[in-house]
């Protein structure tokens, strides 16, 4: 049965996300004579720049992530929920998790994008991507144990295989882990093993537009590649990957040998948001106004992620500082 949102009670806004845009907006409203309800599947917030670090072994997870109700223990106005969001019925300002819902009279979707494999989901156990603590900590392992079958391999193909790395997608992401890797196969495990040496681990980039971190200024992707070079990385612009499976992937048509391949080439939306019922972009964000309402339901907002926001520069990229700015500022106008 739905939790009734009556006039006679405070205003009651339901927060989806508890990631950057989700939880900047609920600090901001905690002057706000309001009661919010946070949902998210997780129990804890993510710094996810540094999701790299916990990938590559550089960080642990419990120092890029925090329960979100330690967080916010003390914001009295808020009550977070474990659940995840299944539908939302934008017409009842309701949404479903499962058999239950929860009445609504602002309602904030935050949920962020997961991995796009443009058609080929059947890659995706192939070549993992990394937007959660569980896919860093995935990756983490994978890595490490590519270099202890290294040690006890005899094949030296194997061992070649075993020791390149192939990272798909020239984004932020992709640049960080590539450099990241290429770091820790030369001086993080230097000494450490007998039989193989990590540095001579091979690590390839592979972005299929003209240049690496496209969606910054060309000086700047310019300057990132050069970086990656000088660490050893090699980096593979201007041709898609064509074929990922458990032996290697095909660059175009070349074929290439590799036991590990991180992916880290597309996004996309939550599929909470099609049942919004509104057009979406070709990527399955939602477009909004410019106060970040969605079209015809000004108690209904989207923001980080999620959004399709566009600016006289271009769209807004998918970064921290800019879910938090949207954040605050569905905050400021519920308020």
């Amino acid at each position: 049965m739905a939790a009734p949102a009556t006039r006679t009670r405070r205003l009651r806004v339901v927060v989806i996300g508890g990631g950057f845009a989700g939880l900047w907006a609920v600090r901001a409203l905690r002057r706000t004579p309001v009661d919010i309800v946070l949902v998210d599947r997780h129990n804890h917030h993510t710094f996810q720049p540094l999701l790299y670090q916990v990938a590559t072994a550089g960080l642990a997870a419990p120092s890029i992530a925090a329960p979100l109700r330690h967080i916010l223990r003390r914001q009295a106005n808020v009550t977070v929920q474990l659940g995840e969001v299944t539908r939302i019925d934008a017409g009842a300002r309701r949404v479903y998790m499962g058999e239950d819902a929860l009445d609504y009279d602002f309602l904030l979707l935050a949920t962020g994008v997961s991995h796009a494999y443009f058609g080929h989901d059947d890659w995706a156990r192939h070549a993992p991507g990394l937007k959660t603590l569980d896919d860093a900590l995935a990756i983490r392992a994978r890595i490490l144990t590519a270099f202890e079958r290294a040690e006890r391999s005899d094949d030296l193909q194997e061992v070649r295989a075993l020791l390149t790395f192939v990272i798909v997608g020239g984004g932020p992401t992709g640049v960080e882990l590539a450099g990241t890797l290429a770091e820790i196969a030369r001086h993080t495990l230097r000494g450490e093993f007998r039989r193989i040496d990590p540095s001579s681990a091979r690590v390839v980039l592979v972005e299929a537009g003209p240049r690496v971190l496209p969606a910054f200024p060309p000086e700047l992707s310019a300057s990132a590649q050069r970086q990656l070079e000088r660490l050893g990385v090699t980096v593979r612009t201007g041709t898609p990957i064509t074929h990922v499976d458990a032996h290697g992937v095909h660059i175009g048509d070349e074929p290439l040998a590799a036991r590990t391949v991180l992916w880290a080439a597309g996004v996309t939306a939550s599929p909470l948001a099609r049942t919004l019922g509104v057009p979406l972009d070709r990527n399955g964000r939602v477009p909004v106004q410019a106060d970040l309402s969605v079209a015809g339901h000004p108690e209904l907002f989207v923001a980080g992620d999620l959004a399709a926001v566009s600016t006289a520069d271009g769209p807004v990229p998918g970064i921290a500082p800019a879910a938090k700015q949207m954040g605050r500022h569905v905050a400021k106008v519920i308020a």
